[in-house]
């Protein structure tokens, strides 16, 4: 039975592989402080939201069909909470419990086993339908609506009365009646299973009624031959039954797994939401729009990973840059930069997989891929110089890189002299933007923003880190043209100075 949380036609897949990219990009964008708050030490959550996160969305409407399904979570918290932690229940009762026992293997060990099972199953299903039928009226996307119609339906009164005297059946306190056939030398074959025949009839009416010719013998308790034959053709006779029985409650398992591996994505999002709003932060839903525009706006975006870490409310950004596929940061050193390059990646990402995004407003296309370039430290095995370990990073890049996506990169081939550094940049930026991929480059080679800026490219934006007359950074990342100088000298007297 399907979920639909996730998708609208199919299941959440937690087979599929991470990008290629992804080491890169948790490491770069600090994505384990979120995946941390999502979690909240949750090893499955953890998992889980890596996965969705990492594996991003290319579809408006899939992306905003998973976004009314969270604006529900967000609205109705602890209707959530409580069908997530039935699931949870259910599912660890059944890992916990072997319930077939040392008889698992017989068929009336695994018809004992399911029986047990069946009736676990029914118990937490009834209780998620009276969560549903008591909460229905506060859902309104899509996704949850389409769910709890398909199990009003496959779970109806009707269902659990049918399936509860089903059960009662199965457990035979009657005892067991099986018919089979006499072959040539009286060998028994074609064992099956029959039903107890109803006894509507008053007590005279089954005492003179006429029957046809039977015989009855009792095996003696102390003959263990007898009892392990006997055994014997109970086993042929109930196996079918307790096969369809097992997979009867592996179906319905699987129902539970699938359900509770998809809220757990949502649990994660409302422990994000709630880490937020407790910091006294804001979020919203972005705007997500077809790969073949190049738009990215956002009013007052800040990095989460920072504001998780520090917790406090942090500097955030406004920018504009619809139409622009080359945004060039350079400015003050530790202006700010770094934190404005990563605030847009985790938007980014956060969208892509049908999150809120940390900002009063954001608004962008969807990227076939989102790839980070950051200046790595010296390799201190000195298998391969700063430079080498560039270019090969970058080749793998470009081995998996398609149009339509966005790449960040950080102070990115500084590793060289500057006009070594900017030339390589030059080439490996212009042929970026040809095949159609967002790039966003901070910088200190004012060689190489100057080029670019001098150029005239329509399709360009430059952007400075603020920095005040008397040195102070704001934190502010504002357009401007490219400066010459990083203003290192403020730091060395910011340093320097309080040490005399």
């Amino acid at each position: 039975m399907k979920v639909f949380l996730m998708f609208k036609n199919k299941n959440l897949d937690l087979e599929s592989p991470l990008p290629s990219n992804s080491k890169d990009l948790i490491k770069d964008l600090e994505l384990k402080t979120i995946f941390s708050a999502m979690a909240l030490g949750n090893k499955e959550i953890y998992e889980i939201t890596n996965k969705v996160v990492l594996n991003s969305l290319f579809d408006v409407e899939t992306i905003k069909y998973r976004q009314e399904i969270l604006k529900d979570c967000i609205k109705n918290p602890s209707v959530i909470k409580n069908i997530y932690d039935i699931t949870v229940q259910t599912i660890e009762i059944k890992r916990t419990h072997h319930l077939g026992g040392v008889f698992s293997n017989y068929p009336s060990g695994i018809l004992y086993s399911a029986l047990q099972l069946m009736y676990l199953f029914v118990e937490m299903l009834k209780k998620i339908r009276d969560i549903i039928e008591q909460n229905e009226k506060n859902f309104e996307s899509e996704g949850f609506k389409n769910l709890f119609k398909i199990l009003k339906v496959e779970f109806s009164n009707e269902y659990f009365t049918v399936v509860r005297h089903h059960l009662k059946e199965l457990e035979f306190k009657n005892g067991v009646l099986i018919s089979a056939k006499l072959t040539d030398g009286n060998v028994p074959n074609n064992f099956i299973l029959r039903k107890h025949p109803e006894k509507k009839e008053n007590i005279v009416k089954r005492v003179f009624k006429k029957r046809a010719p039977s015989y009855t013998f009792y095996i003696d308790p102390r003959d263990e031959s007898g009892s392990r034959v006997l055994s014997e053709i109970e086993n042929k006779g109930v196996n079918l039954a307790a096969n369809a029985l097992a997979q009867s409650s592996e179906h319905i398992y699987s129902f539970f797994t699938n359900l509770r591996q998809e809220l757990s994505f949502y649990i994660g999002c409302l422990n994000l939401y709630q880490n937020i709003i407790n910091l006294g932060l804001h979020i919203s839903f972005p705007e997500p729009v077809g790969s073949a525009n190049s738009i990215l706006s956002f009013q007052s975006l800040y990095d989460l990973s920072l504001a998780l870490t520090v917790k406090s409310n942090i500097v955030s950004n406004d920018i504009f840059a619809d139409g622009k596929d080359l945004l060039i940061i350079t400015g003050a050193n530790q202006g700010g930069k770094s934190t404005f390059l990563r605030s847009i990646g985790i938007a980014q990402i956060l969208m892509q997989s049908g999150m809120f995004v940390p900002a009063v407003f954001f608004k962008s296309n969807i990227c076939n891929g989102i790839f980070t370039h950051y200046r790595r430290r010296e390799d201190i095995a000195m298998k391969s110089g700063k430079l080498d370990e560039e270019l090969s990073r970058m080749s793998d890049i470009v081995d998996n890189i398609k149009p339509y996506s966005m790449i960040l990169f950080n102070e990115s081939f500084s590793s060289t002299n500057e006009r070594e550094g900017s030339e390589i940049a030059k080439q490996i930026i212009s042929a970026l933007i040809e095949k159609k991929i967002k790039v966003l480059f901070v910088t200190h080679m004012y060689e190489l923003a100057g080029w670019f800026y001098k150029k005239e490219i329509r399709n360009a934006m430059f952007l400075v880190a603020e920095r005040l007359n008397d040195g102070r950074r704001t934190f502010k990342v504002i357009e401007g043209e490219p400066l010459q100088t990083s203003y290192g000298k403020d730091l060395y007297n910011k340093i320097f100075l309080q040490l005399r």
